[in-house]
């Protein structure tokens, strides 16, 4: 699998509705299917690559980054909330067919951006011929046995993003730290460097590297997801919708795929796990959550 970022065949600045800018990437096949992907809260789209990677024989894929994010040039912190995201996923779309041509669109999304575009989807309208949700760390109502853990797991993240080193010597020495974590050990050979690159920039003022996404912001996104509020019915969308999560029955699961299946098995979703795998499903197992992409997508004609 290449892990060399491939150069995209156009690039397009799209404005969300407050101005923020968003730079977009096309890449693959122009005659195919389009697929959006995005990311999770402190990452980029280019850093899962490994995931998209296959899909680009076969399928137009746009790259996109959520707002203070990515490619993305640095936007209003105050508008950086779930309320945004949600209205960004709207302009981003129009965007993107305004800028590209319309055509066939499903929408592959994980963590933060899946809810984002959950969101958009319930209250203000459906936009894709289909979506992949990967393990949206959606908060299980009270009662649900799946809450105490997502409570715990987000306000732990909330606190590491809230004391997080927020400038490195160069984009190696990130990629060292992730592979040392025991969420990051298990990504395949070479996406470590990927993720790290893609959610760093160069500071030419003093030569050294910072994040793209500053860790108050990324923070406080993790503490919103403990309040959002987000379990809602398949028969509430008005679209196909598959979510596909972490293993819930590995010995040692990660909150959020606990969260994915009650989520499925409340709301009545197409759902899969994969096995083996935690929170970063697309970086751990990345052959498997293409197929089970492609499996849901072939079913509604689109691959």
């Amino acid at each position: 699998m290449p892990l060399t970022m491939p150069v995209p065949l156009e690039t397009a600045d799209i404005a969300g509705v407050d101005g923020a800018v968003f730079r977009v990437r096309r890449h693959g096949n122009r005659g195919g299917v389009r697929l959006v992907v995005s990311h999770g809260n402190g990452f980029a789209a280019d850093g899962y690559l490994p995931f998209w990677a296959p899909l680009l024989r076969d399928f137009e894929v746009v790259a996109l980054d959520m707002r203070n994010h990515g490619h993305n040039p640095p936007s209003d912190p105050a508008n950086h909330d779930y309320a945004h995201f949600a209205q960004d996923i709207g302009s981003l779309a129009d965007g993107i067919a305004a800028a590209f041509g319309a055509k066939p669109t499903a929408g592959l999304f994980h963590s933060m951006a899946a809810q984002s575009a959950l969101i958009h989807a319930l209250d203000i309208g459906w936009l894709w011929e289909a979506l992949v949700l990967f393990d949206p760390p959606n908060m299980p109502p009270e009662g649900d046995a799946a809450r105490p853990p997502m409570i715990g797991y987000l306000e732990r993240l909330e606190s590491w993003a809230q004391s997080r080193r927020p400038r490195f010597e160069n984009p190696g020495e990130l990629a060292r730290d992730y592979a040392a974590t025991r969420a990051g050990r298990d990504w395949v050979a070479g996406s470590h460097e990927l993720v790290a690159q893609s959610v760093l920039r160069r500071d030419p003022e003093r030569g050294d590297w910072v994040l793209r996404c500053p860790p108050a912001l990324e923070s406080a996104i993790y503490r919103a997801g403990i309040t959002l509020g987000l379990w809602p019915r398949h028969r509430q969308l008005a679209g196909p919708i598959k979510l596909i999560g972490g293993d819930p029955d590995r010995a040692f699961p990660a909150p959020t795929a606990l969260s994915n299946r009650a989520l499925a098995r409340d709301g009545g979703f197409d759902y899969a796990a994969i096995p083996g795998t935690g929170h970063l499903l697309q970086l751990e197992q990345p052959q498997a959550c293409v197929a089970a992409a492609l499996d849901f997508l072939a079913h509604l004609g689109l691959a």
